[in-house]
């Protein structure tokens, strides 16, 4: 029982550290969207799409509204996104996305975990040519039929239409497009009265590195150790 115990509890608290971490990441995703485009949703695109992924993650209305207060007031944190390269172990080429106050303490902290997984942090445009930007929307399949959904959106520059999983196992319809046909994608949705259950931004590899099952668990190591930093958003690999 105590075994049992102790497993649910470390299973709770990672829940918990998950759940904190994304709403750290909407919050800066906020202040930056604030910062550039103002307060208001309506007027304000990249805002607009940030509170959607807020609520998909069940962000609470008071926080978003702290936050979006917060950004809108003096002496607000003047954040800045960050996009760091290099090759992981076993070569495998990584993508690290951060938004910090402070540059100077997030390219140590982020060439710390570089150094002490053997790795190499490079620079800019070192491994960047191995990704595409794509924007992805995440869609409620209920009520769509996926087959005429596909054939619609392929004028809008639908590069891939997926299945994939959201909160708690829902299944989703994952849209894929080109960054820069980001807004036509977005219109095209509008047009047909689908609102999207999040949309973000990825970088997603153009070719990949297949690797071992330990060795794979050595790029993970250093992914993980990265992802717990505060000041990262995300962290893309070309692992296969």
């Amino acid at each position: 029982m105590g075994r049992a115990f102790e497993k649910r509890k470390h299973t709770i608290f990672a829940r918990m550290d998950r759940v904190a971490k994304q709403f750290s990441k909407i919050g800066k995703d906020i202040a930056i969207a604030v910062k550039s485009g103002g307060s208001s949703p309506d007027g304000n695109p990249s805002l607009r799409r940030i509170l959607q992924n807020a609520r998909a993650v069940n962000m609470p209305k008071d926080r978003i509204d702290n936050a979006i207060k917060k950004a809108s007031g003096q002496g607000a944190a003047n954040y800045e996104t960050v996009v760091y390269e290099g090759y992981g172990a076993h070569g495998v080429a990584v993508m690290v996305e951060a938004a910090t106050d402070n540059v100077t303490r997030t390219v140590a902290n982020v060439r710390t975990y570089f150094k002490k997984n053997g790795s190499n942090m490079g620079t800019t445009n070192q491994v960047a040519h191995m990704f595409q930007r794509q924007g992805v929307f995440r869609l409620d399949p209920e009520e769509l039929d996926r087959d005429t959904l596909e054939l619609e959106l392929i004028d809008h520059g639908l590069i891939a239409l997926e299945d994939g999983e959201g909160e708690k196992g829902a299944k989703q319809l994952i849209v894929r497009v080109a960054f820069n046909d980001f807004g036509t994608m977005q219109s095209a949705l509008d047009a047909r009265k689908i609102t999207p259950v999040s949309t973000e931004f990825e970088y997603v590899p153009t070719m990949t590195t297949e690797l071992t099952d330990d060795k794979t668990d050595e790029v993970l190591k250093m992914v993980a150790a990265m992802e717990e930093d505060d000041d990262v958003q995300n962290v893309y690999t070309n692992l296969a």
